[in-house]
């Protein structure tokens, strides 16, 4: 197919696809699947080999939000039966991010519902963050605390954060549709906040949320004009209790070819497979990861995930290898400073010279149930 070359051919020089392109991926039929999925994949292991890099989610503070936001169990006025709790003490969440660590997280994102973070609530967290650095010399620390204030930032990087996430989740047109209580343009500034602290921007979508073929491509598109370094694809969970309880409208090959998309649209960047890759890929799990270089591993925040042995056992059956806590997951022209080595990305087809670290197990990866029924998706995302 000679759109697939052409992505290809894009994707390992970095060049933006057309708009036209993009959404030519999302009108593929289920026949040509196995070949978008293919051609994604020559691009995601051109740049990062055949590593999954495994991040671990710590819910700081669940529930009572006071934004407005469609897909949230956590919302204002969510009638989702999901656990409530205000902040974690930091011992409780360093103990919460230690379980995920033993478990082969190398990243832990640190999560809490609200429209944004107070300058005490930076404190609390600047402290977690501090302890969590303390005890895993290395590991990384990504903060998702909503809609950040001139300076919030900077503070978070003094502490020692590496990320920073925040979604776009949908296009600027129907943004609208989804929350009233803050716009499309404030979670654009709150990334670029980020940024300009100089933390890593982390910002994705949902999909599954009712949008357009067109919506797709305008959310990825708006993301890759903020060029986060990691792009993560969430898929709803229309839990009861939510506006959007009756949005069931995705299929594990829609799930793959909007996965695909992204790839092609983000080619060098960290694409993670987030929230309902369980509910909506279900046995096609396996082939996202020829599409994602990175995946959540255990729970959510207000809903379970697949169990760490499960996803430990679907990386090695499906020929991918876990992600080195010595091993920078960005290709080098993405990480500030750093030269690119002999063997330094990109890592032509996949041949990583990295294997799993030693001493991994996965039955050590604990879960620290604070949580009930809920949705999966982060209330700040």
């Amino acid at each position: 197919m000679d759109l697939l070359k052409t992505l290809v051919d894009k994707g390992l020089r970095r060049e933006l696809p057309t708009r036209d392109e993009a959404r030519a991926v999302l009108e593929t039929s289920d026949d040509e699947l196995l070949d978008v999925v293919a051609a994604a994949g020559k691009v995601r292991r051109h740049w990062f080999g055949r590593r999954v890099k495994l991040n671990y989610l710590v819910n700081l503070k669940s529930g009572l939000c006071p934004e407005d936001c469609s897909y949230c169990s956590q919302r204002l006025g969510s009638k989702a039966e999901i656990l409530k709790y205000t902040w974690l003490k930091t011992d409780e969440a360093a103990s919460a991010a230690e379980a995920g660590l033993k478990g082969g997280a190398k990243r832990v994102c640190l999560v809490a519902s609200g429209r944004g973070p107070t300058d005490r609530d930076i404190d609390r967290v600047s402290q977690t963050i501090s302890a969590i650095k303390e005890q895993h010399e290395g590991v990384e620390v990504c903060a998702c605390l909503g809609l950040l204030s001139e300076g919030q930032a900077d503070r978070l990087r003094e502490a020692g954060a590496d990320a920073y996430n925040h979604n776009l989740n949908t296009s600027e047109s129907t943004y609208g549709d989804i929350c009233t209580t803050h716009d499309f343009s404030d979670r654009q500034e709150t990334v670029r906040h980020a940024q300009g602290a100089g933390l890593s921007a982390c910002s994705g979508l949902i999909a599954g949320m009712g949008e357009s073929d067109e919506d797709l491509v305008d959310v990825v598109f708006a993301l890759r004009e903020l060029d986060p370094d990691s792009v993560p694809v969430n898929f709803l969970i229309p839990f009861e209790g939510t506006p959007l309880a009756d949005e069931w409208n995705l299929t594990p090959q829609r799930a793959l070819r909007i996965l695909a998309m992204v790839r092609f649209v983000h080619p060098d960047a960290e694409v993670r497979l987030a929230a309902g890759r369980e509910v909506h890929l279900r046995s096609l799990q396996p082939l996202a990861l020829h599409l994602a270089n990175s995946i959540f591993l255990g729970d959510y925040l207000t809903s379970e995930g697949q169990a760490g042995q499960s996803d430990l056992d679907m990386i090695a059956d499906a020929g991918f290898e876990v992600e080195g806590a010595d091993t920078t997951t960005l290709p080098a022209h993405r990480v500030p400073g750093r030269p690119a080595e002999d063997g330094d990305q990109p890592q032509d087809q996949g041949e990583s010279e990295h294997r799993q670290r030693p001493g991994i197990r996965a039955e050590e990866l604990v879960s620290v149930r604070r949580r009930g029924a809920g949705t999966a998706l982060p209330p700040n995302a």
